[in-house]
C-alpha cells in the first residue's frame, strides 16, 4: 500500500519533468523582414514566402521629419513616408496580401538616419507629440492597408521616461483604435538604446508583440556560441517578450550572415527559436534571397 501512495504521489511528477521540455519549447514559424529603405527597386513579389511561415513584411521608414526641406527636419510626431513608394505602393500591398494569406505588412519609424544625417527622436512634449503621431500614422497606416508598427529609434533627444511614454501611449493607442493589430521594438546592445526601450519595456511591455532585436549589430568576430549567449541575456533583458533572432544580409560590420543563421539553427536545436527577422530584402535582392529561402525553411520544420 505504502509503494502505491508513493507512486500515486510521484507519477504526475514524473510526467511533469517528461512534459517539461514539451511545454518550455519556444520555437516559432514567425519570419519578419524590413523592406524599402535603400532603394534598390525591390517589390514584395521578389522576395520568396513559404507558405508554411508567418510572414511580416517591415516598410522602411516612416519619419516624423518633414520632405519638403535640405535637409529634413524634426516635426515633432507629423510623419510622413520615407520608403520606396514607386515599388512598394498601397496597392503593392493590397496584392501580396490578397495573394498570400499568411503575409501581414507593416511599417517601421524611426530608422537610423535621413539624409546621412542621424533621425532624432525630439518631442516638443508628449502630449503634442503623441496627438500628431496617432494621427499621422493613422493616415499613413490606413491608406496603406497596414497591419502594424514597428519602433526602430536609434537616436535620441529626451531621456527614457520621454521616450516610454511617447512610444507607450502611441502604440496603446493606435491598439485601442483598432488602427494596428500588433506593434514591435528593434533595439541593439547601445547603452543609451537599451535604456530608452527598457524604460518602454518596463512601462508598456504588454502591448508589444515582438522584439526586433539587432543581433547584427554585434561584432565581426561573434562566434555562434555568444550569438546564442547574447539570445539569452536579451530575452532576460525583455523578459515575456518574443525576441526574434535577427541577421544583415548585405555588407555589413557587424556579425556575418552565415554566423546569424547558424546561430538560428543553434536555437532552434535548443526550442528557443521564437522567430528570426532580416535586414533586408533590398540587400538580398542581388544574391536571389538565398537567406529568406533557407530561414524559412529552417521555421517551417520548427
Amino acid at each position: 500500500m505504502a509503494s502505491s501512495k508513493l507512486l500515486s504521489l510521484f507519477l504526475p511528477l514524473l510526467l511533469l519533468a517528461l512534459l517539461a521540455p514539451i511545454i518550455a519549447a519556444t520555437n516559432s514559424n514567425h519570419f519578419a523582414e524590413y523592406i524599402g529603405a535603400q532603394f534598390k527597386g525591390v517589390k514584395f513579389t521578389d522576395v520568396p514566402i513559404n507558405p508554411s511561415v508567418d510572414f511580416h513584411f517591415i516598410l522602411a521608414f516612416a519619419i516624423d521629419y518633414t520632405t519638403s526641406t535640405t535637409p529634413p527636419s524634426p516635426t515633432n510626431g507629423q510623419f510622413n513616408v520615407f520608403w520606396d513608394t514607386t515599388n512598394l505602393s498601397p496597392s503593392d500591398v493590397s496584392s501580396i496580401k490578397q495573394s498570400n494569406s499568411n503575409v501581414k505588412v507593416a511599417l517601421s519609424i524611426g530608422g537610423d538616419t535621413v539624409s546621412g544625417e542621424p533621425v532624432n527622436f525630439t518631442p516638443t512634449s508628449i502630449e503634442s507629440w503623441v496627438s500628431n503621431a496617432v494621427s499621422s500614422l493613422t493616415t499613413i497606416i490606413q491608406q496603406n492597408n497596414l497591419d502594424g508598427i514597428d519602433i526602430d529609434y536609434e537616436h535620441f533627444e529626451s531621456d527614457p521616461d520621454t521616450f516610454a511614454e511617447c512610444i507607450g501611449q502611441l502604440v496603446t493607442n493606435l491598439k485601442s483604435n483598432g488602427v494596428i493589430s500588433f506593434a514591435s521594438i528593434a533595439p541593439y546592445d547601445n547603452e543609451t538604446v537599451q535604456s530608452h526601450y527598457q524604460a518602454l519595456w518596463s512601462k508598456y511591455g504588454s502591448v508589444i508583440d515582438y522584439v526586433n532585436f539587432q543581433f547584427y549589430a554585434y561584432s565581426a568576430s561573434t562566434t555562434v556560441s555568444q550569438y546564442v549567449s547574447f539570445y539569452d541575456a536579451q530575452t532576460s533583458n525583455y523578459n515575456g517578450g518574443i525576441v526574434l533572432a535577427s541577421f544583415a544580409t548585405g555588407e555589413t560590420s557587424g556579425l556575418s550572415a552565415e554566423t546569424g543563421f547558424s546561430a538560428c539553427q543553434s536555437l532552434q536545436m535548443e526550442d528557443k527559436l521564437q522567430g528570426i527577422f532580416l535586414f533586408s530584402a533590398d540587400d538580398s535582392k542581388s544574391g536571389g534571397f538565398q537567406y529568406e529561402t533557407q530561414a524559412q525553411e529552417l521555421l517551417a520544420n520548427a
